[in-house]
C-alpha cells in the first residue's frame, strides 16, 4: 500500500532531520486528528487520496518561518488548515474557467499541500476520483497553471525526498547551523586565461571598473537578510574581525574563479594580508588593467561569475570590508554549497545569533551599516497602540 510508503518515508525523513537538521525537524507539527481531516474533505467536497491522509497523520504541516521544513521545490508542508485556505484561494482564482481550461490551470478537485509562500505557487495532488491520475502529485505556477509529472503518488514523492536527504549535498540537501537548506552549486566552467597573458596597453579601450568605492561605504541592512544568521553575526562583530574575514573571503573568491593565477591579483591580495595600504585606485594601474581585461575575456567566454568577481574585487581592495564580505559571499554562494561554513570559519567561528528579524534590523546600531529604513519602520510599529 502506498500509505505504508508514506509512513516509511516520513520515518526516514524524520530520522535524517533529527540527526542533521534538528532545528528544521522542530518545525514539523504533530499528527493531525482524523476528525479534522474528515471535516476538511467534507468542506472541500473531495476525497483525499490515502497518501495525503497518511501524510497528515504523520505531520500536520510545518510551522511558518525561515527555519521551516521545505520540500526540495522550496514549498512548505501545509497543515490541514493551510490546505483548506490555499486550495480555497486557488478555487476562487480559477472560478469561471471551463473544465478544459481548469484542468491546465486549477481544477476544482485539485488540492494544494505545499506552499511556496511568496506566491500562490505550490505542490498539489489530484483528488479526482475514478481517474488514473487520482493521487498524482503536480505543481501549480501562478503564470502557467498546473503541471504533473512530479510523482504518481505522494508516497512516491516522499520516498524520493527521503532518498534525496540521504544522498545529502549531492542531491542539494545542505545543512548549516541545524537547518536544512536546499541548494545547488553551479557546474564548474572550463578554465580559460593564463598568468602569462600580457597586460593591455594603458590606452586600450576596455570597460571601466567601478572605482568609486571607499572604506567608509555603508552596507544596506537588507543585505544582512541574504546572509541569514551570518549577516546578523557580521553586523555585531568588531570591524577588525569583519575586515579579516573580508580579506579571507576575497582570497577564496579569487581561487574559486581563477583570478588568483594573475600576478597582479595575487600581489594585491598578499599586500592586503600584510596590512599594507593599497595604492590609490587607478583605471590604468596594473590591477585595474588586469581586471578590465578579464571583463572582456569573461564576456567572450560567457563566464558571468568570473566577470562579476572581477567587477567586485576593487570593493575588496579599496572599499568597505562590510560590503566586500557580503559581495564575496554572495558570489561564492553560486560556486559552492560550503560558502556558509567557509564564511563562519573566516569570521572566527563564534556562536551564531538568531536569523535577523525586524527587531534586530530596527534596533541595529552599527555605523558601517545603513539600517535607517528598518529603524523608522520599527519605531512606527512601536508607536502603534496595543489593544
Amino acid at each position: 500500500m502506498t500509505a505504508d510508503l508514506v509512513r516509511d518515508s516520513w520515518r526516514r525523513i524524520d530520522a535524517w532531520l533529527r540527526e542533521y537538521a534538528p532545528r528544521t525537524f522542530a518545525t514539523l507539527r504533530p499528527p493531525a486528528e482524523h476528525e479534522e481531516i474528515a471535516a476538511a474533505q467534507e468542506e472541500l467536497g473531495v476525497t483525499f487520496p490515502p497518501d495525503l491522509v497518511a501524510s497528515l497523520l504523520c505531520h500536520d504541516g510545518a510551522s511558518e518561518g525561515p527555519e521551516a521544513f521545505l520540500f526540495s521545490t522550496h514549498d512548505r508542508l501545509l497543515s490541514v488548515s493551510g490546505v483548506l485556505a490555499d486550495t480555497g484561494f486557488l478555487r476562487n482564482t480559477a472560478d469561471g474557467l471551463d473544465d478544459e481550461d481548469a484542468e491546465y490551470y486549477w481544477h476544482h478537485d485539485y488540492v494544494k499541500f505545499g506552499s511556496y509562500e511568496a506566491t500562490s505557487d505550490g505542490l498539489m495532488v489530484d483528488c479526482r476520483t475514478g481517474r488514473d491520475s487520482f493521487g498524482a502529485v503536480g505543481r501549480f505556477f501562478d503564470e502557467t497553471g498546473t503541471g504533473f509529472g512530479k510523482a504518481g503518488s505522494l508516497g512516491e514523492y516522499l520516498a524520493e525526498l527521503a532518498d534525496e536527504l540521504e544522498r545529502g549535498r549531492d542531491a542539494g540537501a545542505v545543512t548549516f547551523n541545524g537547518r536544512l537548506i536546499w541548494e545547488w552549486a553551479m557546474s564548474a566552467r572550463p578554465e580559460w586565461g593564463s598568468a602569462d597573458d600580457p597586460l593591455p596597453a594603458r590606452d586600450e579601450r576596455l570597460p571601466e571598473l567601478d572605482l568609486s568605492c571607499s572604506p567608509t561605504d555603508l552596507l544596506h541592512a537588507s543585505h544582512l537578510n541574504a546572509l541569514e544568521e551570518l549577516g546578523a553575526l557580521i553586523a555585531v562583530l568588531p570591524r577588525e574581525r569583519v575586515a579579516e574575514a573580508a580579506r579571507r573571503q576575497l582570497r577564496r573568491l579569487a581561487v574559486d574563479t581563477g583570478l588568483h593565477k594573475y600576478p597582479e591579483v595575487e600581489s594585491a591580495l598578499d599586500a592586503l594580508e600584510r596590512g599594507e595600504a593599497p595604492s590609490p585606485p587607478d583605471q590604468a594601474g596594473p590591477l585595474a588593467l588586469r581586471l578590465r581585461a578579464v571583463l572582456v575575456q569573461a564576456e567572450a567566454h560567457r563566464d558571468s561569475t568570473r566577470r562579476w568577481a572581477a567587477e567586485k574585487m576593487p570593493h575588496g581592495i579599496w572599499g568597505s570590508p562590510y560590503r566586500s564580505v557580503y559581495e564575496s559571499a554572495t558570489i561564492r554562494s553560486r560556486l559552492t554549497v560550503d560558502w556558509r561554513a567557509d564564511l563562519h570559519a573566516d569570521l572566527g567561528s563564534p556562536p551564531l545569533p538568531p536569523l535577523p528579524d525586524e527587531r534586530f534590523l530596527g534596533t541595529l546600531s552599527n555605523p558601517a551599516i545603513d539600517s535607517s529604513w528598518y529603524a523608522a519602520q520599527y519605531a512606527r510599529g512601536q508607536d502603534r497602540p496595543r489593544w
